[in-house]
């Protein structure tokens, strides 16, 4: 007994220790791990010089970048000594000024609510909603009721010309923080909403409101003062305002020909992103679908050719969309041509290569029930493989389609056409971020749409049951 004892506490010991042995070993590598993402880290932030990027962070302009994406700003100019000759423009936009009848349809002018201005005089009142307001005068402005300030604040000019406020000559630094003196101006900015700035020739206060502004009609249109159901009101009337054209046939065209938010060539623009997404899809799944059974262990039996078919698939994919975009866009040019094989390369690559491993795991038995009816070899394909990959076929194909919708966009950017290179451009203008914040909205809703369209085509033709069932495969 004493023997069996001791030969089990050896045969336990043995266990422990070869335990011991393999936590060490697995404590090891997982430390070494930890050590060279650490260190991975610490040499990626020293040479790409990460830290010192925050510093170059401008908190106020990106604030400002956000602000404009769901406002909208009117400037307000006056050359010192000629307030007669201010100018209230929208977005500071020289083409929408509006006191210039030129700027204004039919020469109607209609200054915005909040400014005011003495004809006699050409002393000018710009209200702001935080209830202040800034009176233009022809030799000082002034702050008037501002909020922050216990009496209201002048500014005037030296005789060589460099503004000054009154009361804190040679004592800037007594004036409030948000009011800040250099050499050639005085900027007074308490928020982002309000901005006043005073410079040696001239003077711009800038006005921030809420809204997307001129969205529906443009500042040159005849519907301009219109709501947009002011305007479709007009549609069910016989009163046209534009003789020669009817009241829809105005409201569309305004619409569609909007200059500023240039509502036509963005739906376009997004039709063009659409069907690139819906044509490179369907080349992909109607050519990867027949190449799939060629690269089947199951079903072809020549492994030289099944070889170099997956290879086929291994450098369709592996060559990124964007970079086919770019050969293509030497060989077609910019257009939707470009998007479409661009899409239709990488996902041939990507459904080839699927479309084979669901063909290998099918059940055999299916098929051999087929082929012993005395079926053909596409006949046994036809009804033994295909009913079961169908499933998996279509929720690739759709999955792959909402994916594609999104790609599309950074395709379109690169040259394709489309959303993206509207996107692009609204982006580099570096000011029209109220643009790309109402083509972004766009492009969410047509992804949405597209998913929900989706979803609703799986459920019809693969059925609920089959559809969790593939979920739970994939997971």
């Amino acid at each position: 007994m004493a023997s069996v004892s001791a030969v089990k506490t050896m045969s336990e010991q043995v266990t422990f220790d070869a335990v011991e042995k393999e936590y060490k070993k697995h404590s090891l590598y997982t430390f070494v791990t930890i050590g060279c993402v650490v260190i991975y880290f610490i040499f990626s932030t020293v040479q790409f010089n990460i830290i010192s990027s925050f510093d170059r962070w401008n908190g106020e302009r990106g604030s400002l970048f956000m602000l404009d994406m769901y406002a909208h700003k009117d400037h307000v100019s006056m050359k010192w000594g000629k307030p007669e000759e201010t100018t209230v423009k929208f977005e500071g936009g020289y083409r929408y000024d509006y006191f210039n009848p030129d700027h204004s349809f039919g020469g109607k002018i209609l200054p915005p609510e909040w400014f005011s201005k003495d004809p006699k005089t050409g002393i000018s009142i710009v209200n702001f909603q935080n209830g202040g307001s800034v009176i233009l005068a022809r030799e000082e402005v002034s702050l008037v009721n501002w909020p922050g300030l216990e009496n209201d604040l002048v500014f005037k000019r030296y005789n060589d010309g460099k503004p000054y406020a009154v009361g804190y000559e040679n004592r800037e630094l007594e004036l409030p923080k948000w009011i800040r003196v250099t050499d050639n101006k005085i900027e007074v900015r308490p928020t982002l909403w309000e901005r006043v700035q005073l410079y040696r020739k001239k003077v711009e206060v800038h006005r921030y409101d809420y809204g997307w502004k001129f969205f529906f009609f443009d500042f040159k249109s005849p519907l301009r003062d219109f709501s947009i159901w002011q305007a479709l009101g007009l549609v069910f009337s016989g009163d046209r305002i534009i003789a020669e054209k009817s009241n829809l046939n105005l409201v569309f065209t305004e619409i569609k020909d909007n200059e500023l938010w240039q509502h036509g060539v963005v739906w376009f623009a997004l039709l063009e992103t659409v069907i690139m997404a819906v044509l490179g899809t369907l080349i992909a799944s109607i050519v990867a679908l027949p190449l799939a059974f060629l690269t089947a262990r199951n079903v072809f039996g020549k492994a030289g050719l099944r070889f170099f078919l997956r290879r086929c698939f291994d450098f369709l994919r592996g060559i990124d969309m964007l970079v086919w975009s770019l050969i293509f866009l030497r060989a077609f040019g910019p257009g939707v041509f470009t998007g479409i094989f661009a899409i239709a390369f990488t996902d041939t690559g990507s459904l080839g290569k699927l479309m084979s491993e669901a063909i290998e795991n099918v059940d055999q038995k299916q098929n051999e029930g087929v082929e012993s009816t005395g079926a053909s070899k596409v006949q046994q394909h036809r009804f033994g493989i295909i009913p079961q990959i169908l499933p998996v076929f279509i929720s690739t194909s759709l999955y792959v389609l909402e994916s594609n919708t999104r790609s599309a966009i950074i395709i379109g950017a690169m040259g394709a056409g489309g959303i993206g290179l509207q996107f692009l451009g609204a982006l580099q203008t570096g000011t029209d971020f109220e643009n790309v914040a109402y083509m972004a909205i766009v492009v969410l809703a047509v992804v949405i749409g597209m998913d929900m369209a989706s979803s609703s085509i799986r459920n019809r033709l693969i059925g609920v049951d089959q559809i969790k069932l593939f979920a739970g495969v994939k997971q």
